[in-house]
């Protein structure tokens, strides 16, 4: 049970702990009950195939309850886009969409990155109170910038 992806989990805590990060507290304990349960071969497979997918299903499921609701509606999001505001959110919602797309791809295809993707999203969450979303919208960001790195490169 003690080994060093425990230790690593353990100091997680601590950090999770030490800079007031519910997201992270809660998440190594249930890594750790998961662990602890001897869970893990049949569990962090499946949590780490799916995962993503299902944090963003209940991520976008959050964002639409205001118009299951009915709070937000037709005049709302034309009323929306009567400023710049709504203007820049629509163009910013359009550009994070496509940067996480090719995070997707990024991670599915070099899957040795994400351990420095995670780390920085470690970092943020604990010191900066970020949001764990940010392996997928890091991964999409450290795509488009290897690819204008490799077209910069071939001008060369």
């Amino acid at each position: 049970m003690f080994n060093q992806s425990t230790l690593f989990l353990i100091i997680l805590l601590l950090l999770g702990y030490f800079g007031k990060n519910q997201a992270i507290i809660i998440s190594v304990y249930v890594l750790l009950g998961i662990q602890l349960f001897k869970l893990d071969t049949k569990l962090f497979p499946i949590i780490q195939e799916r995962g993503m997918s299902i944090g963003v299903t209940i991520i976008t499921l959050s964002v639409l309850i205001p118009i299951a609701t009915g709070e937000i509606g037709f005049s709302e999001l034309l009323e929306s886009v009567k400023n710049y505001y709504g203007w820049i959110a629509l163009g910013a919602g359009l550009f994070v969409s496509m940067v996480a797309r090719g995070g997707l791809d990024l991670l599915a295809n070099d899957p040795h990155l994400t351990t420095a993707l995670v780390m920085g999203t470690i970092l943020a969450v604990v010191f900066l109170q970020g949001v764990a979303v940010g392996p997928l919208i890091g991964a999409g960001i450290a795509y488009m910038i290897m690819n204008i790195v490799d077209h910069v490169i071939k001008l060369f």
